[in-house]
């Protein structure tokens, strides 16, 4: 087990497989130095535990906690092209989409469930620049999808 996954642990998390995609594209490709994941949806075991839009019927504090599950999925995405989650070097980018109420513009809140979660995996290496959008819907009715940029060793 890496060490990258061992502080998961501890943290009291687990990397799942690689979630399959639901459409025509690879879950993440490497790039040189850079791994960029596709959008992330925050399926575990295949399914979403909420679904539709923040601030109508799916709270920040729950849409926070799915966009963690979106790093995770994230993470096992970038395992799946590295074969191990050390050779992550630097999260370098987070774009992160929230379903959103017209009314609810609290995205970047929802969006540190993705960021502090990375920063307590990675440390100093965890901290990226980021983007918080919100959109009118998401694919499977998702609340969030997350996407990433890391940069990796050879």
């Amino acid at each position: 087990m890496s060490v990258i996954e061992q502080r998961i642990e501890e943290l009291g998390f687990t990397v799942p497989e690689v979630a399959a995609p639901v459409a025509a594209y690879a879950a993440a490709q490497r790039n040189g130095n850079f791994v960029y994941t596709s959008g992330q949806l925050p399926l575990v075991e295949g399914a979403l535990p909420y679904a539709g839009k923040v601030g109508a019927g799916v709270t920040p504090e729950e849409a926070a906690e799915l966009a963690r599950v979106c790093a995770l999925n994230g993470l096992a995405a970038a395992r799946g092209v590295l074969g191990s989650l050390d050779k992550i070097k630097q999260v370098v980018k987070v774009t992160a989409f929230v379903a959103s109420d017209p009314s609810f513009t609290g995205q970047p809140a929802v969006a540190n469930g993705a960021s502090v979660f990375l920063g307590q995996v990675f440390g100093d290496a965890g901290i990226h620049v980021r983007s918080a959008v919100g959109v009118a819907a998401l694919p499977l009715d998702a609340p969030v999808e997350v996407e990433f940029v890391f940069e990796v060793t050879e």
